[in-house]
């Protein structure tokens, strides 16, 4: 069923990429309590991190389907590009790049100054084999998106030892992109049968990493512990930090038991209500804004909500939600309000995109310049010929996050006369199975097929830059746009996206935000916050995001307290 795919909690990296997180306006320094404290410590020379693990089936950077080996793997391997604060693709192994024949085609320069763990130098051979391999792949990688969709990467040729040429099927705004994901060493694979080399990189069992990254593979104890040591060869210096321990634990749900006793250094916190663990000196929490956006979709099916009078409704109720209030409640103010669907730090986003607020005032000037008045005295509006702003909001409601959102929508909806039916099980469940979370999903596609709803309110695992195509063209109608939205105008600026020069793709996605900010075909809600704890001994510059959870770790070091 195509909604599973779009409305199910996915661990598929390539959904942090092409669907379109990092750090960003939150502090991610320290504590805010201990901002103040002056302590001495001393810097230890090497010493370890332990990180958390669960248990996976292969070290191959290309072939896992584990997100906690995912973000491990990072300090081992790197991609020609990666992202910056502002989510912005930036060279990673590539120096300098050009694109073109229409966007189709991006010629790279390499970095010179690259070498692989084993001493070997990175090359432009290294490039083009990591990319004939993921081509060439008859089995399932974690990469197949760039390989599979219409745009994707169909060839790969050397130029010379240090410039390749990467062609790709068609033009797209999200060519660098989609050029993050992990280079590796094609001596180490290859053998007198091209084929042969391509089949050895891609298998699972005795793997061993060999990447450019900050360290080096060491030792691997199958289902215990992978270790990491600092590489002494890398070009910005060998990390501070000696080794990098990877411990396996069953399941997420030890992680923070673990990381309480002391057995890791650092771990994600599930939830929202890590700032408990601000009060202990030993814990510094990090916090970054997720990928994890929650919005409201109208049906456009339903008369109400289409022509001038639906985009009065969509605005009205847009003022009526008290946003700040629901993530303060709710989320304990760990979410970030947003009014499009693009991340709150990404250099897309538009300075007009931070619009609407809470303003319950205007929503009933709104309505009633649209025609919209209580004619019966039941304190509900009713257009001109009697028809109810009644609506049915459809979600999840095993998501205890959104079932009390949509509580606390109903009730400002409520007072500025639109009525909002909870059309689903409102019986407070405080803990549920995996049967009836699924349960939930099925019968949220099943109305989200059939129509038979108004508003839903879900959410998306949107990627550093989002496909809003695939939201909102109405080609997309029956499938990824799955609230029917119709619009000329959107249509042919989504067509016309295929900008990959950084002025247009900036220019244009304003344009697009413009017309989302007018015409609300979400209301965007906020993006969830998320956090990781770390061990107050690990001092530097790591700063977590959605793209890399270690991000910084190597410019890190150990300390410890003094008197």
């Amino acid at each position: 069923m195509k909604y599973k795919g779009i409305l199910y909690p996915l661990i598929v990296f390539m959904i942090l990429i092409l669907l379109v997180g990092c750090s960003g306006d939150i502090d991610t320094a320290s504590n805010e309590e201990n901002k103040d404290v002056e302590i001495d410590y001393m810097i230890v020379e090497g010493g370890e991190v332990v990180l958390p693990l669960t248990p996976f089936n292969t070290l191959n950077p290309l072939m896992t389907n584990n997100l906690s080996y995912y973000y491990f793997s990072k300090l081992i391997y790197e991609g020609l590009f990666e992202f910056n604060e502002k989510l912005e693709p930036i060279p990673q192994l590539a120096e300098s790049y050009n694109i073109s024949n229409d966007g189709k085609t991006i010629t790279v320069k390499l970095r010179n100054d690259v070498f692989w763990h084993d001493g070997e130098k990175f090359t432009a051979e290294d490039v083009v084999f990591t990319i004939n391999t993921l081509i060439n792949s008859k089995a399932k990688t974690s990469y197949d998106d760039i390989f599979s969709k219409d745009t994707r990467i169909i060839n790969a040729k050397i130029i010379d030892q240090h410039q390749v040429e990467i062609f790709f099927e068609n033009s797209s705004y999200n060519i660098l992109e989609s050029l993050t994901f992990p280079i590796i060493p094609s001596h180490r694979f290859v053998t007198n049968k091209a084929q042969d080399g391509y089949v050895n990189a891609l298998q699972l069992d005795g793997y061993i990493p060999i990447g450019t990254g900050p360290f080096k593979y060491g030792s691997y104890d199958k289902y215990k512990s992978i270790k990491l040591e600092a590489y002494d060869g890398y070009r910005f210096g060998q990390p501070s930090i000696k080794y990098i321990i990877g411990k396996v634990l069953d399941n997420n749900e030890l992680f923070i038991t673990a990381f309480e006793a002391g057995q890791i250094n650092l771990t994600p916190v599930s939830g929202v209500n890590w700032d408990r663990y601000k009060e202990n000196s030993r814990i510094i929490v990090l916090e970054y804004v997720s990928n994890d956006y929650e919005f409201l979709g109208f049906n456009f099916n339903n008369q109400l909500m289409s022509g001038d009078k639906g985009a009065a409704i969509r605005k009205a109720i847009n003022y009526a939600i008290n946003r700040q209030e629901i993530i303060q409640k709710i989320y304990l103010g760990h979410a970030t309000q947003v009014d499009v669907p693009l991340h709150p730090n990404s250099w897309l986003l538009s300075e007009d995109a931070v619009y609407y607020g809470y303003n319950p005032t205007q929503s009933n000037k709104i309505l009633q310049s649209a025609g919209f008045t209580d004619l019966d005295g039941d304190s509900i509006l009713e257009d001109n010929e009697g028809k109810k702003l009644s609506f049915r909001l459809i979600t999840n409601p095993t998501n205890i996050n959104r079932f009390r959102t949509a509580e606390m929508i109903r009730e400002d909806l409520k007072e500025v006369g639109i009525e909002i039916i909870l059309d689903f099980n409102t019986s407070y469940v405080s803990s549920v199975e995996l049967d009836e979370k699924l349960n939930d999903w099925q019968k949220v596609n099943d109305k989200l097929l059939s129509g038979d709803y108004d508003i839903v309110l879900s959410g998306w695992q949107l990627s550093l830059t989002p496909d809003l195509y695939d939201f909102f063209h109405s080609n997309q109608i029956g499938i990824n746009n799955f609230i029917n939205y119709n619009n000329q105008n959107m249509d042919e600026l989504l067509t016309n996206l295929n900008n990959y020069s950084h002025g247009s793709k900036l220019s244009s996605f304003k344009t697009i935000q413009d017309l989302i900010i007018e015409d609300l075909p979400y209301i965007s809600l906020y993006f969830r916050n998320k956090a990781i704890l770390v061990d107050s001994k690990i001092k530097g510059e790591l700063s977590p995001n959605v793209f890399n959870l270690y991000k910084g770790l190597e410019r890190c070091f150990i300390a410890l307290v003094t008197d």
